[in-house]
């Protein structure tokens, strides 16, 4: 059974017009035909291996959901988690520093949503004290050769990250020593400087020894590093998920090769071991992959990512580099709005009245007409389809006993609660971002 407070985060989500960060199980629908080749890939990362997977699909063929119905099922893995949107303005690919601090900002564990590098650090210190008590050399009552002997312990496990980034266990190394005389303020700058966040005091970066920056080539030696920490505190490994890879195509020619070989080189440091407990995962549109903007102006990188699909998606090699998303029917659209009248009922003061009102007819008149009201385009609907479905006729219902949308006006789409892509599709326009020509300039 749900909780209500999880119900909430859920149906809270949808009426704003956005995936939910959590319980996606209770609304997957067609994500069983890919669990096995996703969990096989799971344990590959928990027994120590690395894995890359790229997600393809169409604008609205689920592809944020997918990769955060995995997440879930990652962390129940005791992996950690982080999700990056890639943009040309936020999060550009082609400075890792930036990708590195944004995955940072948004590790998510289990029992922590979101910021979990604190509580990922201290664990890991935490554990390398019971390793350093469990020698029955030193005592817990004696706190300097605790840390001493905590701090050597942590120069041992960090020896080959230390070979690409010796300001990583230094920083670590300060953090630690200023817990233990109380200077706060010291120990959260050097997370954060850990974390790659820019504008840490010089002064408190003096304390650690350490100087400037993350910069672009540091930061796959950090990624490394933090890979040590996550596993060696307790965790199984990191999924990190690029998502929105396809944006790279609006930059300029010079920015979009250089994120492009970012990709690239992200792929064979994977496939070099470099990474021991990684899964990275991107997500991106068919042009991405095939168009002359994208991954086709590297060829090392195209040869990499290119995976031969069949006329039938039905026998897709769902174990390739690439998984291909087929994407919503009419009929999935339907069985997911009765999933969410479902979870919405359940915490409902009239469940019967929910269940009558918004009956299944109901629901796929809802999915018709906002089809139809986009351009007959299944695969750009679900997102307005549950933000009508939810705010419009749920909610409503719960809260009017006397409204009965079958004698009601059917729900309208303004284009004004449209995005770019939805407005397209319904005026006929350009399908998606990657049919609008960008050029070179």
């Amino acid at each position: 059974m749900i909780s209500l407070k999880r119900r909430e985060e859920i149906v809270g989500a949808l009426r704003r017009g956005t995936v939910p960060q959590r319980g996606l199980d209770v609304l997957a629908v067609g994500t069983d035909r890919y669990a096995d080749a996703l969990d096989r890939e799971l344990d590959t990362v928990v027994g120590g291996g690395a894995v890359f997977k790229a997600i393809r699909g169409e604008y609205g063929s689920g592809k944020t959901f997918v990769v955060r119905w995995l997440a879930e099922r990652a962390r129940q893995q005791g992996l950690v988690t982080a999700e990056v949107q890639i943009s040309e303005g936020e999060t550009p690919l082609h400075h890792l520093e930036t990708v590195y601090r944004r995955a940072v900002e948004r590790l998510a564990t289990a029992e922590e949503p979101t910021g979990a590098l604190r509580s990922l650090v201290d664990g890991w210190y935490y554990a390398l004290e019971n390793d350093v008590l469990a020698e029955g050399r030193v005592s817990d009552t004696d706190v300097e050769a605790l840390v001493a002997a905590t701090d050597e312990l942590a120069g041992r496990r960090l020896a080959e990250v230390a070979k690409r980034a010796p300001m990583f266990p230094l920083v670590l190394r300060g953090y630690r020593r200023a817990l233990a005389t109380g200077d706060d303020a010291t120990a959260e700058g050097l997370l954060a400087w850990l974390g790659g966040q820019p504008h840490v005091a010089a002064t408190i970066k003096r304390r650690a020894g350490i100087k400037g920056d993350l910069d672009h080539d540091g930061a796959l030696a950090f990624l490394a590093g933090l890979l040590a920490v996550i596993r060696d505190a307790g965790n199984t490994g990191l999924l990190l998920v690029l998502d929105e890879v396809e944006t790279l195509q609006r930059m300029r020619s010079d920015a979009r090769d250089r994120a492009l070989n970012a990709l690239r080189q992200l792929i064979d440091e994977i496939d070099a071991g470099r990474f021991p407990g990684l899964y990275l995962m991107i997500t991106g549109t068919p042009a991405f992959f095939d168009g002359p903007q994208g991954a086709s102006r590297l060829a090392p990188l195209a040869q990499r990512l290119h995976t031969g699909f069949s006329p039938d998606g039905r026998f897709d090699n769902l174990r390739a580099v690439q998984l291909r998303l087929e994407g919503f029917t009419i009929e999935s659209l339907v069985e997911v709005g009765r999933r969410v009248r479902d979870l919405y009922a359940d915490g409902a003061d009239a469940p019967d009245r929910i269940r009558d009102r918004c009956d299944d007819e109901v629901i796929r008149t809802l999915a018709g007409s906002v089809t139809g009201q986009l351009g007959g385009k299944v695969g750009v609907a679900p997102r307005i389809f549950l933000k009508k479905l939810v705010g419009e006729l749920l909610d409503v219902i719960d809260q009017h006993a006397e409204f009965d949308p079958r004698r009601n006006d059917a729900a309208t789409v303004a284009d004004g609660e449209l995005s770019e892509i939805e407005r397209n599709a319904r005026y006929g326009g350009a399908r998606t971002v990657d049919d609008i020509e960008l050029g070179d300039g």
